[in-house]
């Protein structure tokens, strides 16, 4: 399967409006740096609760000083872009995301939401960058009107709202059986390999990243403010570009919520891992599916947490 180029892969094309553009997902400020200096100072006695001195390991004291930096200094800060999508002529949501692949957010956001099944639906997609705007014209039964009126989706860090809730397990696809066991080495290498990707998380350190991958690499990469956008690009391209994703993997940033899992899910990918943590609802959600779900994926080890058959040890 072809791999994903820097500029972002498949035959999924890249609009010279969108390569205008790349270079406005960072923005330069002024701040004033304040940096804290500590002395450490050693003793030996320690009184407990009983006023009696207890004998054993030294005890550190820290002093702290705070300096604040007479010059500003220049820092880089990652655009939040709101980005609206219309939907055969109606306004149907407002995301608040990166501006970049914002037409593969706006096809990833519509099929994870239940609005398309099928690449034929969709009869034309235009994206306009420079008003933050995608226009998308599908044949399906849902808009707006019968879902929801207009809402706003966050980064997905407490306070986002969606279209669907936890019951649209009931409709996501049951992958027990699904896809093939990777080595554990491998997914830690391909771990390595997104982190050493997102060039913007270390310019600014203000996004997320997410990956289609196989075992010897990465297929698709993606980053976002928010890890739901993310999850979302790569839904996009797969949709568009026609993606068979029975033996691939997801590998995100961020937490392993229910509604990243289930988006997941609704792909037909069989195991997602992340360098976090998922919620208990999470687990229960992919041991149901018979999706694998995997957490701390970091340094030497990672946590198993359902369907464990897909890691080779």
């Amino acid at each position: 399967m072809k791999k994903d180029s820097e500029q972002g892969g498949f035959s999924t094309p890249v609009p010279a409006e969108a390569a205008a553009f790349a270079d406005r997902r960072v923005e330069r400020v002024m701040a004033l740096r304040i940096t804290a200096s500590e002395r450490t100072t050693s003793g030996i006695a320690d009184f407990g609760e009983s006023g009696q001195e207890q004998k054993g390991q030294p005890q550190e004291a820290a002093e702290r000083e705070w300096n604040c930096e007479q010059a500003e200094r220049e820092e880089m800060l990652v655009r939040e872009w709101p980005l609206t999508l219309y939907l055969n002529g109606e306004e149907l949501v407002t995301l608040l995301a990166s501006p970049e692949h914002i037409e593969d957010l706006a096809v990833g956001f519509l099929t994870a939401e239940g609005f398309l099944q099928r690449p034929g639906q969709v009869k034309s997609l235009r994206g306009d960058y420079e008003n933050g705007q995608v226009f998308v014209e599908a044949d399906t039964a849902l808009s707006a009107g019968n879902t929801f009126m207009r809402r706003y989706i966050t980064t997905g860090c407490g306070k986002g709202v969606t279209f669907y809730d936890v019951t649209d397990a009931r409709h996501a696809r049951n992958l027990d059986g699904v896809g093939k066991a990777i080595a554990a080495d491998q997914l830690l290498a391909r771990m390595a390999d997104m982190q050493s990707r997102s060039g913007l998380y270390r310019e600014t350190g203000g996004v997320h990243s997410a990956a289609l991958c196989e075992s010897d690499g990465l297929l698709l990469y993606r980053e976002d403010i928010g890890r739901h956008n993310a999850a979302d690009k790569i839904a996009g391209a797969c949709f568009r570009d026609n993606i068979a994703t029975a033996d691939t993997f997801f590998l995100t940033s961020g937490r392993i919520s229910s509604e990243i899992l289930l988006k997941v899910a609704k792909m037909g990918i069989p195991l997602i891992a992340s360098r976090s943590a998922p919620t208990d609802l999470a687990v229960q959600l992919g041991e149901q599916l018979g999706m694998t779900v995997v957490g701390f994926v970091r340094g030497k080890r990672m946590n198993v947490y359902s369907h464990p058959w897909r890691i080779a040890r």
